[in-house]
């Protein structure tokens, strides 16, 4: 088995999308500013939705913590489509005819929208057409995927049955959509980032924003108390941030996928696909200098739950394996989504009591088509005060409701891991290898160890910041998850993924221990 060839795991894990896109070096906010409208978040969702607003004449603020398209838009796999599994006879079924007819529109119009942007701002951002394939190798699917042809054909989606794939895989039966599309997302979104600041938005890097002040306008403060003035403001953060209102922690749960990159010796056949059942595993193909790229994906888990992560990456690579004579592995990476009850994103207002704060999010794996989206319904809410897909999208949706029991599945998972946490018993030899992370009790506090290449040792608090449950050690990306709501820390204490606002407490010596847990957050 592959698996355990332990040569594709000596680097660490990198995006190709960052490997091959230049970096990014806008300001960070060094001064208190006044615009029309700011926007937290430099993903995808951001940049686009300030795309959209600069041309109705706002002034604008982009505000992003780390670097613009550095979080999920720079992990993705990138699949332009409005295939998002088997959804459309689902939503159907659930929500009825017209709220799916809204959500199939909205996902194809996001298609030829940034194939519209490419083109008229002379981006190269590799964008191809393709065709977009669910297949499953089980009979309990099949029903489903003739379902999905039905459904997905009804709502003016050119959808199609067939039977067979271009790999030596046996499948049941597969759904095919035409005219989907596939691209480099760190070109598109660099230069689309570029057109506006040159348009006079204002982007700001390593600027986190930590709170939100109400008064006549929203007062956004960073993490160096700066302040940004603002008549409206769109949280377009991947996870938001902001607690006071909506309940989103209750609403969102977060599911970690891994993507390895590999040289095949065959050719790639084209198109992109992913099967109906679990585990998931998805293909598709980039070019790159010297030849391609083959993007194996799946494996997913819910964030800071699982045993060793580098076990996903192999089960990956074994499959690919199975497909085709792999050449090498020069890529591998892993991704952060926001997944919501009912499977459909939360675009519109905040809550219906907060007319001028707005949100993007909840894109489940399907970010491309939905962050294009975004940036269309909020430019329609903003200018004109209706979007004519807010219905399903709508944050506060009373059709939420039939996902009820959803609800309390996925909030007594994260009661079970807030206390599991906390009861759990924790490994007292501080006999750490060089490269090894586990977690520890010393002097009977929970304490979080990594061990570098050096032998240099970081000790962590453990305790999330954003709402005290206790972290988890990923092994194959070096970093600490939250396994309730998706924080995820790296071994220095540095914030890697939101929602937390806050670092964590670091240390660097086991005698001086007590300074980890002086002042809790």
């Amino acid at each position: 088995m592959i698996i355990n060839n332990k040569r594709y795991f000596e680097k660490q894990p990198i995006s190709y999308w960052l490997a091959s896109a230049f970096m990014t070096n806008y300001p960070a906010l060094e001064e208190d500013i006044t615009v029309d409208i700011a926007i937290v978040g430099g993903g995808l969702a951001g940049i686009q939705c300030a795309y959209q607003l600069e041309k109705e004449g706002f002034k604008i603020a982009v505000l992003e913590a780390t670097h613009i398209g550095h979080g999920a838009s720079g992990h993705t796999t990138a699949k332009i489509t409005s295939q998002h599994s088997l959804i459309y006879d689902k939503i159907q079924n659930q929500l009825g005819s017209e709220l799916a007819k809204q959500y199939a529109t909205a996902n194809e119009t996001a298609i030829h929208e940034i194939k519209k942007i490419a083109e008229e701002n002379n981006i190269d951002c590799e964008y191809i057409s393709q065709s977009s394939f669910v297949y499953t190798q089980q009979d309990e699917y099949l029903q489903k995927i003739h379902d999905e042809v039905k459904a997905a054909s009804s709502l003016g989606i050119k959808a199609s049955y067939i039977e067979n794939i271009p790999f030596p895989i046996p499948i049941k039966g597969a759904v095919r959509f035409d005219n989907q599309a596939q691209f480099h997302p760190l070109k598109y979104l660099f230069s689309l980032a570029e057109i506006i600041h040159n348009k006079g938005v204002q982007i700001y890097e390593q600027t986190r924003i930590v709170d939100i002040e109400e008064s006549d306008n929203y007062v956004i403060v960073t993490s160096h108390g700066k302040k940004i003035t603002a008549e409206k403001v769109i949280i377009a953060s991947h996870y938001p941030f902001y607690n006071k209102h909506g309940m989103y922690f209750a609403r969102i749960y977060t599911s970690r996928t891994y993507i390895v990159g590999i040289r095949a010796k065959e050719k790639y056949p084209g198109g992109m696909y992913i099967n109906a059942e679990k585990p998931t595993r998805s293909l598709r193909h980039q070019n790159i200098p010297g030849g391609e790229l083959i993007l194996v994906v799946g494996d997913e888990h819910k964030t800071g739950q699982g045993e060793d992560m580098n076990r996903h990456y192999g089960a990956l690579i074994d499959f690919a394996s199975e497909v085709f004579t792999i050449e090498d592995v020069p890529f591998r990476w892993s991704t952060q989504d926001c997944m919501t009850l009912d499977g459909i994103p939360y675009i519109g207002k905040f809550t219906s009591n907060t007319p001028n704060l707005y949100v993007a999010t909840g894109f489940q794996k399907w970010g491309m088509t939905n962050s294009t989206v975004s940036s269309l319904i909020l430019k329609d809410l903003i200018i004109k005060g209706e979007s004519p897909w807010q219905d399903v999208y709508d944050p506060s949706r009373k059709t939420i409701a039939a996902s009820t029991k959803n609800f309390i599945v996925q909030n007594a998972d994260v009661a079970k891991h807030l206390v599991k946490g906390k009861l759990s018993s924790l490994d007292k030899d501080i006999d750490i290898q060089n490269g090894e992370g586990k977690v520890l009790e010393i002097d009977g506090n929970r304490v979080g160890a990594y061990r570098d290449e050096e032998g240099k040792l970081y000790l962590v608090n453990t305790t999330c910041t954003h709402m005290g449950c206790e972290l988890n050690w990923n092994s194959a990306e070096r970093s600490w998850d939250c396994p309730c709501h998706g924080s995820r820390f790296s071994y220095q204490g540095e914030i890697l993924e939101g929602p937390s606002v806050s670092p964590l407490k670091v240390g660097h010596d086991v005698n001086t221990i007590e300074k980890l847990f002086k002042d809790d957050f």
